[in-house]
Parts: structure tokens; sequence; C-alpha cells
């Protein structure tokens, strides 16, 4: 059984596909609009995941759509599927890793001059203003549906990005604040 070197991507992609099929660019493009600001996935790890997750009997292929161009392959959680899904779930144990480039540069920081710091504080807090406005659009929408399960779910994930990000801004302003004064 996988469920000891469980590869994230495969736990993502069960988790999308439980909710309705999709092809693997429906996949990409659900991660790049839901859940990219706490998860990234590449067609590089989606396609060869959507083989794996075939091979093992969690998804199945449906019939090819369209006709001419690309051919659209939607995929479909299996019973199998699901039940590896909710044992994730159901796992006390979570990888909760964080890494960011930018905190790694200041770091290391010290070898550069302090204005560069700076900079990439700034940068990293006009990426973080852009996804918080976006999640804000998206609690706000949400909060119109909380009446079905499954958004309730997704609004605890949207507030707690945008208390995170929230946070970030506030660090950034001491950060900025701290290096500037010296």
């Amino acid at each position: 059984m996988k469920m000891a070197r469980e590869r994230k991507t495969d736990m993502v992609i069960l988790g999308l596909l439980s909710h309705e099929d999709l092809t693997g660019y429906d996949i990409k493009k659900n991660i790049d609009n839901s859940i990219s600001f706490f998860w990234k996935g590449s067609y590089g790890s989606i396609y060869p995941a959507l083989s794996s997750l075939e091979e093992e009997g969690l998804i199945k292929r449906g019939q090819k759509e369209g006709s001419g161009g690309r051919e659209k392959i939607p995929y479909r959680i299996t019973e199998s599927g699901r039940e590896r899904l909710c044992n994730w779930i159901r796992e006390k144990q979570a990888a909760n890793d964080m890494r960011y480039e930018t905190l790694l540069k200041l770091f290391f920081g010290g070898c550069e001059e302090t204005a560069v710091t700076v900079r990439n504080i700034e940068l990293f807090e006009e990426q973080v203003k852009e996804s918080l406005e976006i999640l804000k659009i998206y609690r706000a929408n949400l909060e119109k549906v909380l009446d079905k399960k499954d958004h309730m779910y997704y609004h605890l994930t949207v507030t707690f990005g945008i208390d995170v990000y929230e946070t970030y801004l506030n660090w950034c302003q001491k950060a900025k604040k701290q290096l500037e004064d010296g």
C-alpha cells in the first residue's frame, strides 16, 4: 500500500475529483484558482499523478470529449479513491512546511546592502497584498453560500489565509522599519 510514501499531489487530485469529474487541464485550473494560496501544482506533477492514480484504481478515465483539436479526458474518483482520500484526512500527521524564498534571502541578507533586503520585503509585501485582495473576494462570495457543507470548509481555509496574510503585512512593516532604523 502506498500510504507511507503518499504524494500530496495525489490527495489534491482525489480531493478535487471528489467534488466533480475533471480533466487534467481542469485540475490545474482548479489548483490555480482555488488553492494556489497554500498549494501549487504543475502539469508536470499532475499528469504523472493521474496515470499513477488510474493504475492504482483510485480514479477512472472517462470518455474522451471533443473532436478535431485537443481531446479532453475527464477523470472521476472511484470508491477506492474516496477511501484513500478519507484515510489521508483522518491521519493525525500533516507536513506543514514553510518555504519562502524571501525569508531565505532575508536570512542571508547581511552580505548585501540593506536597501536590497528592504526591496525584497517590499516585493513580498506586494505579492501578499494582491493575494489578500483575492482572498477577501473569495470570502465575500463564500459567505453568501455557507449553507453548503463544502463551502464552510472552503471559507475556513480562506479566512485562515486572510489572517495569515494580514500578519505577513504587519511583519513587513516592522521588518522594514527595523532595517531602515538600523
